[in-house]
């Protein structure tokens, strides 16, 4: 949708005329039923009766003509998507759609006072590449550790799993696998025995502070 938008009286609903508000506020009702309904004529009746308004209600709080033209339109498309959402009982129609028009003036003034990211920040950069030779060390690595837990049995590689890498209590893991804590001991003494053994003490201590 964009539809020009002729200026209003600025300053939202506190500035309409006294007199028949109950009766308009009735008619902009019976409007919003039709509208969630999906009456396009309706919508159009609501456009022409707000769009204005909202329009200058923005102006007035600081935004450029186009600016408050654009945030108009998103205000009434939103009256139209969200129009089965309106309770009489809790707002009058001109209540509900200045609010929108409110929080979308909010969320204008944090966009403009949002600064620009800068281009330099680390953030931003892309991630160094990976060294050749660490990549491969780590591979390698990777690989001596899979072919050191395939040598496990299946009981002992459960157990380790769960200690080293779900990062589960002893006692935790006895619960879990429904077996005495002091088994879950002794499958983790034997299984880094054998892990320290494949892949030597440094790796084993590594597994330890871990």
């Amino acid at each position: 949708m964009n539809v020009p938008i002729p200026g209003g009286a600025a300053g939202g609903p506190e500035k309409d005329p006294p007199g028949s508000r109950a009766a308009d506020a009735a008619a902009d009702a019976a409007l919003l039923a039709r509208i969630a309904g999906g009456d396009r004529a309706a919508f159009a009746d609501l456009f022409g009766r707000y769009a204005g308004r909202v329009k200058s209600f923005l102006i007035a709080g600081g935004a450029a003509p186009d600016q408050a033209d654009e945030v108009a339109q998103e205000v009434m498309v939103t009256v139209w998507r969200r129009a089965a959402l309106y309770d009489p009982a809790k707002a009058a129609p001109s209540t509900w759609i200045f609010t929108i028009a409110r929080n979308r003036r909010i969320d204008m003034i944090r966009r403009a006072r949002r600064p620009a990211p800068d281009p330099e920040d680390p953030l931003f950069q892309p991630e160094a590449e990976p060294d050749p030779e660490e990549s491969a060390a780590a591979s390698a690595r990777d690989a001596r550790v899979r072919e050191a837990l395939s040598e496990l049995s299946e009981d002992q590689r459960e157990t380790v799993r769960l200690a080293f890498f779900a990062g589960l209590t002893q006692t935790e893991i006895a619960e879990q696998i429904g077996a005495p804590l002091g088994t879950v001991k002794s499958r983790l003494r034997l299984a880094f025995r054998k892990l320290r053994d494949a892949l030597g003490d440094e790796f084993s201590e590594e597994l330890r502070d871990d």
